[in-house]
């Protein structure tokens, strides 16, 4: 009988292998398709942009210092596979103005060709206590990481849909998965960009179009470590537990999975787990993910909570030791 639940099993799981390439979609060839990304002047932006450009892509990129953007292009150019490849700049908020943002996607559409697939990475951070951070803070945070994401979206998706294929990125965060201390500004606009995603692909799938959210972990980009100096105590300790990955890691990932046309891209074990763990309703693009999800579900759980017990008492902790600090102060 044993035996035959076996048998079962792995012949089951031999069909899902065999039937998932069927229902996946058709993976993107990079070699003179169209890449727009956002927020590419640095960071994880900037080196996605390489990544792809070693592919053979065109490349816009699109962020506020023109400065920066013109060095980028430089560094970026160093990659290339072809005298025909172009990298082409544009300076501008993606977060402020709608009908700006279509206008220089436009004149990139008519430069270098319809929008293959665009990677929105646009985005900024503040950290500090929920009542410590200055209303302003929220509302900007929103207007860059969300609605950064949504002009750029909805200026290219008309054509992709013309065209029936396309990709979108939107890069999340870790932090966009599982809310911690001290990103009550943050969290929230990552979050945000999982439910746009998702309704998003719901459109979008029966034109061949396929969103991908990244879930980046702690990455050495000139923002990360930008935030680490506004960083309370207790998120830097919670941060900690995980390590810091490299950017040039966490792009290759991104680019491959939305090559690949992945809803969900994540990095390491960390991130594999938090994806297993927060898929919920999220779409899969092959059987073997859904059943992935379904087998380790249960398990993951069970270590996210000795996590979430570990972050608590890290909480705990700091605020029982401020308080001894400010309770020795005041008897002095």
């Amino acid at each position: 009988m044993l035996l035959l639940a076996v048998a079962f099993i792995v012949t089951f799981v031999l069909l899902l292998y065999m039937v998932s390439p069927l229902i996946s979609p058709k993976p993107l060839k990079l070699p003179g398709a169209h890449v727009v990304v956002t927020g590419g002047s640095s960071g994880i932006g900037k080196c996605i942009a390489i990544e792809c450009y070693k592919q053979g892509a065109f490349i816009t990129l699109i962020a506020r210092d023109e400065n920066k953007l013109l060095q980028t292009k430089k560094d970026i150019e160093k990659y290339c596979v072809n005298d025909k490849q172009v990298v082409l700049c544009i300076s501008v908020d993606v977060s402020k103005d709608y009908e700006q943002v279509e206008n220089v996607l436009k004149q990139a559409q008519e430069k270098l060709g319809p929008v293959d697939m665009l990677v929105n990475c646009a985005g900024t951070s503040v950290t500090g206590k929920f009542e410590d951070i200055e209303v302003n803070s929220f509302e900007r945070l929103m207007a860059v990481n969300y609605l950064g994401s949504v002009y750029p979206s909805r200026a290219v998706i008309t054509t992709m849909k013309e065209r029936r294929m396309g990709r979108i990125v939107f890069v999340s965060s870790q932090a966009g998965q599982l809310g911690l201390f001290g990103y009550t500004a943050y969290s929230p606009t990552k979050f945000a960009l999982r439910g746009l995603a998702e309704a998003l692909q719901m459109e979008v799938k029966p034109y061949n179009i396929y969103v991908t959210v990244a879930y980046p972990p702690d990455t050495d980009t000139p923002g990360f470590a930008e935030e680490s100096k506004t960083k309370p105590l207790e998120t830097k300790l919670i941060s900690e537990t995980s390590s810091v990955c490299q950017a040039e890691q966490v792009a290759r990932v991104i680019v491959k999975d939305a090559m690949q046309g992945n809803f969900n891209s994540s990095v390491g074990s960390d991130g594999y787990m938090l994806s297993i763990l927060t898929s919920g309703m999220s779409p899969v693009t092959s059987i073997t993910e859904g059943l992935q999800q379904v087998v380790c579900m249960g398990i993951f759980r069970i270590i996210g909570l000795f996590y979430l017990g570990s972050f608590d008492s890290i909480v705990r902790r700091c605020m029982m030791q401020r308080e001894k600090s400010e309770s020795a102060d005041k008897t002095e």
